[in-house]
């Protein structure tokens, strides 16, 4: 009975086996990609700043950027002198970035004027950059917030001073004929915490007005220039995700 009991058990057990191999996908094999740390970009990552130059970026007019470039390999703001953008053009993709707010003269500023900037995929859709540590303002132009469309999760921002960070997963919006046929999402990560998940894109993100959307291709990746207290960054680096 033992045996009998034996034989219809390796039976059921190979029986379950081909059955659950009827829902195995074996190929495309996944491309191997490597990452030694959390924020150091990944074997197919494009790198957009090491600190080294701005051989990746342009501002208006396709002038060299005039922001400063630091000995700790980062860049920062130089208010006035315009918003940079990267010279490749991208769809879909996810974003790494690190940033650090201002402390020079906080006192004077509350509200956007301290250390406002942002982040723009395809130029259009913006993750606002903001010292937002005990610095009370619209909560759905704090730091995080797809600006003026959806208020972060939670308030992940460290102190002025401190390199904080923004992992980035972009989905672009699709347009045929000019018109919407899909339109775009964001998640974020602040800091590791995410606070946008999935959200969709309403459209061009706008200060006045209610967002819509135009008709575009792939676009840079743009960095603001905003009064007051200019802020860093750092560590950027992005991966095609179409």
């Amino acid at each position: 009975m033992k045996h009998f009991l034996l034989i219809i058990f390796f039976v059921n057990v190979h029986i379950a086996c081909s059955q659950s191999k009827k829902t195995e996908i074996w190929e495309p094999v996944p491309k191997e990609v490597y990452s030694k740390i959390d924020s150091a970009p990944p074997s197919d990552a494009i790198i957009l700043f090491d600190g080294s130059d701005f051989s990746n970026w342009e501002t208006w007019g396709k002038k060299e950027p005039e922001w400063i470039i630091n000995e700790d390999k980062s860049m920062t703001v130089v208010n006035g002198k315009g918003s940079i953008f990267s010279k490749e053009s991208f769809g879909s993709v996810q974003l790494h970035i690190e940033w650090r707010t201002g402390t020079k003269d906080i006192g004077k500023y509350t509200d956007q004027s301290r250390s406002n900037s942002g982040v723009f995929l395809q130029k259009n859709y913006e993750i606002q950059i903001l010292d937002s540590y005990n610095n009370p303002t619209y909560v759905n132009g704090q730091a995080g917030s797809v600006y003026k469309q959806h208020i972060p999760l939670v308030n992940a921002s460290r102190k002025p001073g401190e390199w904080q960070s923004y992992d980035i997963i972009f989905t672009a919006p699709k347009f045929i004929n000019k018109k919407l046929k899909t339109p775009g999402f964001f998640t974020v990560f602040h800091n590791g915490v995410l606070i946008q998940n999935h959200v969709e894109i309403k459209g061009t993100t706008t200060n006045v007005g209610s967002p819509e959307y135009s008709a575009h291709g792939e676009a840079p990746i743009m960095l603001q220039d905003h009064c007051c207290v200019p802020l860093s960054f750092r560590n950027i680096w992005v991966r095609k995700l179409e």
